[in-house]
């Protein structure tokens, strides 16, 4: 059994980690700000269980930080903690600055301060394990290869620009101090408890509510898409057998462009969950104005975790997408509780604005 500090843990890929630790045997002690993406439901399932702990806390908490890791004693710290919405981002650039930026720097800070005081054994079993995306290579043409570990940073918004300065901070750290440090870049995650300001949330929601669902200029964009349970699983991958030091692009070998998986969104609905009219559900795709800086396409060759480790992904998207709309149709009190004021509020913000496209 292993002892996780896992930050973060609350959100949509942080609790999809913790739950498969926490079946797997391991304890795990969760240290989550509960910011608007943040949801204990996530993890009702383990809230009870001994091996799981949860602290209400900051990454930026310097105070807490060197209480909680002499406390708990990690074998490892998983840090997932971070402002991640492109759109959020382009609102409020300063708030990713001091998640991404200065928390994931105070969080290294007092990580690197606690390892040294270990004694050469747990020391060196030790492993800082960060999260990042793709986004902090930039955008691609529709007939460039896929990024793989050795493409430039060229981040494009204030998000990817956050998460590459912290991408370089945690190598800083390992060049520097000598932290066991390694770094996984992945693609779209999807899958269940998404927060339902990512697309196929949004427009799964959007649809049944008898909302538009925006699509933000041609919808060509592309995407590589990963489900969350395979992303997991490949950070575990990583954090127990990846060479320190290293960084792992994880992808879903999944690229689909915008207007592609809506299309489908509204296919799968009309079957499982038909309008009352007889209509179809694209009736209701509609055509925004295209998001600041909107990056055309990402892909991941994640041909080096699946060489070195052995990791690929098992979803297929049709069927991953079909299972994650169902989740949603099925798990209407999540969905309530996650759709507050707040929620509300933001939609009005980013969406509200925005001109139709004739």
């Amino acid at each position: 059994m292993k002892t996780l500090l896992v930050t973060g843990g609350a959100g949509f890929i942080g609790s999809c980690f913790v739950l498969q630790r926490i079946a797997a045997g391991d304890k795990v002690i969760n240290l989550d700000k509960l910011t608007y993406s943040g949801n204990l439901m996530n993890l009702k399932d383990v809230e009870s269980n001994p091996n799981y702990v949860f602290i209400h806390g900051d990454i930026g908490d310097e105070k807490l930080l060197r209480k909680v890791l002499p406390e708990y004693q990690p074998d490892a710290v998983v840090n997932f903690a971070a402002e991640s919405h492109v759109d959020r981002s382009i609102v409020d650039p300063d708030s990713f600055v001091r998640t991404n930026v200065m928390g994931t720097s105070i969080l290294l800070r007092c990580v690197k301060d606690w390892w040294n005081t270990l004694e050469a054994e747990k020391k060196s079993a030790f492993r800082f394990h960060h999260i990042s995306t793709d986004e902090v290579f930039g955008t691609l043409s529709m007939t460039d290869p896929a990024f793989t570990e050795e493409t430039k940073f060229a981040p494009n918004s204030p998000y990817s620009a956050s998460k590459a300065s912290s991408d370089h901070f945690v190598r800083a750290f390992h060049e520097t101090y000598g932290l066991p440090t390694v770094i996984t870049n992945c693609s779209n995650n999807y899958g269940p408890r998404q927060f339902p300001e990512k697309l196929i949330p949004l427009m799964t929601l959007n649809a049944i509510q008898g909302k538009p669902l925006p699509i933000y200029g041609s919808g060509e964009n592309i995407r590589d898409w990963l489900h969350v349970e395979d992303h997991c699983e490949a950070i575990y991958d990583v954090l127990t057998r990846g060479r320190v030091g290293e960084t792992y692009n994880v992808g879903g070998r999944s690229e689909r462009n915008n207007i592609t998986i809506v299309t489908k969104i509204c296919e799968i609905l009309d079957e499982l969950r038909p309008r009352k009219d007889g209509k179809s559900y694209k009736e209701q795709i509609t055509h925004v104005a295209d998001r600041l800086g909107h990056d055309l396409r990402y892909a991941i060759d994640c041909s080096k975790i699946e060489r070195e480790l052995g990791w690929t992904p098992k979803h297929k998207f049709e069927d991953g997408l079909r299972e994650t709309i169902e989740w949603y149709l099925n798990n209407s009190e999540w969905v309530e509780s996650i759709q507050t004021g707040e929620y509300k509020n933001w939609l009005k913000t980013n969406y509200g604005s925005r001109n139709e496209l004739s």
